[in-house]
Formats: C-alpha cells, sequence, structure tokens
C-alpha cells in the first residue's frame, strides 16, 4: 500500500536514491504514489562534502526527514543528515512492518480483493490502530475483540484474526478464559480448591508462560495466561481449563470452560 497524497514538514520518510548530480540527490519515496523529493548536497551528510557519491549510490534505500512540501510545485525537499542512527533504524523497521502487513491483506482477501476493499479496510485499520501492522498484531493478541471499535463487517474481521493468528508474531499475548466449577459433595470447597490447584499447574508450567486463575464469582474462576506467542498461550489456557475438569470430575464434580466471562459481578 502507497499513500496518495504527501508527507508533513518532519516526518521521516524512506526512500531510494534514483539519481545522484553535483547538486543533490534525487530520492524516489518508497511509501507514497508517484512522489520524489530532493535532498541538497548540503542535507546528504555533516561537514565540506567533496564528491557526494562517497556517501548514496544508485539504489540505496535511504531515511529522510521532510524539509518542506511545495504541492504546487511538486517539490519535496529532504535530508538525510538530520535522521540519527536510531532514527532510521526504527523507521526502516516500520517500514519493512508495513510491507508485511500489506502481504498479510492479500492472505486475508485473497488475490481477487478489490482497490476499493482494499481501501476501506486499510482505513479502518489506520485509523484505529494508526499502522496496518499494529492492527494485526492486536487481532493477533486479542482476537476480534481488538476490531470492534471499527466498522469492518464479521467476514473481515474473521479474515483478519485468521490471518494474524496464523502469521503474526508478537513479543508476548495475553489471553483469558472462565472455568465454572461445581461439586455437590459436602466436601465440594476442597475439591473445588484441588481443582484450582491442578489447573494452576502445581509449580510444573514453563518458565516462559505466566499463568494464574482468581475468583471472579461462584462458580466462576478467570485463567489468565500470558506466552511468547498466541499458539502457545491458547495451549496453555485449554491444558490449565482441561486440568481443573479432569480433577473434579474425579472427584464428582464438574467443570465448564468457556472464553468470556458470564458473571456480573466480581
Amino acid at each position: 500500500m502507497k499513500y496518495t497524497g504527501w508527507p508533513d514538514p518532519g516526518d521521516l520518510v524512506v526512500g531510494k536514491v534514483d539519481e545522484i548530480t553535483d547538486f543533490g540527490v534525487f530520492v524516489d519515496l518508497e511509501e507514497y504514489e508517484d512522489r520524489r523529493g530532493l535532498v541538497h548536497v548540503s542535507e546528504v551528510a555533516s561537514g565540506w562534502i567533496k564528491n557526494i557519491r562517497d556517501h548514496v549510490t544508485p539504489g540505496e534505500l535511504v531515511v529522510c526527514k521532510v524539509l518542506d512540501v511545495n504541492e504546487s510545485s511538486q517539490q519535496i525537499d529532504l535530508s538525510i543528515k538530520d535522521v540519527n542512527e536510531h532514527q532510521r533504524s526504527d523507521k526502516v523497521q516500520e517500514w519493512k512492518n508495513e510491507q508485511k502487513a500489506d502481504k498479510w491483506m492479500t492472505l486475508a482477501f485473497g488475490e481477487e480483493m478489490t482497490d476499493e476493499q482494499y481501501i476501506a479496510v486499510a482505513n479502518e485499520l489506520l485509523g484505529e490502530f494508526g499502522s496496518l501492522y499494529d492492527g494485526f498484531e492486536q487481532a493477533a493478541i486479542h482476537g476480534a475483540e481488538a476490531l470492534s471499535e471499527t466498522d469492518l463487517d464479521d467476514e473481515e474481521v474473521s479474515a483478519i484474526v485468521e490471518t494474524a493468528r496464523e502469521n503474526v508474531s508478537v513479543p508476548y499475548v495475553n489471553i483469558t478464559g472462565y472455568v465454572h466449577l461445581r461439586s455437590p459433595s459436602p466436601d465440594g470447597v476442597d475439591d473445588v480448591k484441588a481443582a484450582l490447584e491442578a489447573a494452576e499447574g502445581n509449580g510444573e508450567i514453563p518458565e516462559e508462560i505466566e499463568l494464574s486463575v482468581s475468583y471472579v464469582g461462584a462458580p466462576e474462576y478467570r485463567i489468565k495466561v500470558r506466552a511468547p506467542s498466541y499458539k502457545v498461550a491458547e495451549s496453555a489456557l485449554e491444558a490449565s481449563a482441561d486440568r481443573a475438569r479432569a480433577t473434579i470430575e474425579e472427584r464428582g464434580g464438574s467443570a465448564v470452560f468457556h472464553r468470556e466471562r458470564q458473571t456480573e459481578d466480581e
């Protein structure tokens, strides 16, 4: 996806060196449709420049700061020297992330996706999350709930969530589930306690997973899992609920697992 508008002064943009002259460098902006900027020789590097080609090469990917934009003359003035290494690294990573998200859009909606649909979905994600990548990342972590404030329809939400959970790698994800525990036994309190201890893993949870069980409102208990990926978190959550179910059923009780909270008051 490329923007059809113009960057604003102060923005950082990713570009590819197209032409080098004695007075400066022409850069094609990778994030914008048919936009080209000029880095004056004085903005290529700090200090005196003997040969501009010692600092940039044709086809090189550069990060520039937008100094000025004149839409009437179709001119964008850029600076390379005003971008430090940290800013450059962050901006390149952001650009690469958006390229990934662009591919995920195709995976989610197919090669036959129209430009109109792409723009409509992209605008919803950009408006809510600021970038396509962040939209997919939040969908991977929180599922359909992450997209609840958008105007995307159910099919679009489902496609994004499914694609995100198959393709997005996130540092850590947090998911929640709930289990109802009941025991008709006179020792029902002890039965539930044993089931909760089993749900927590009895000290055998892998180090990379954080799992906790808390009381919501009888007979409902909340299971929270924090893990390096959605797949690992989901597996740990289901295993926790299964341990609770097996333990209480051995004692004549019952357990029901669900993903949404059902009691009204804590």
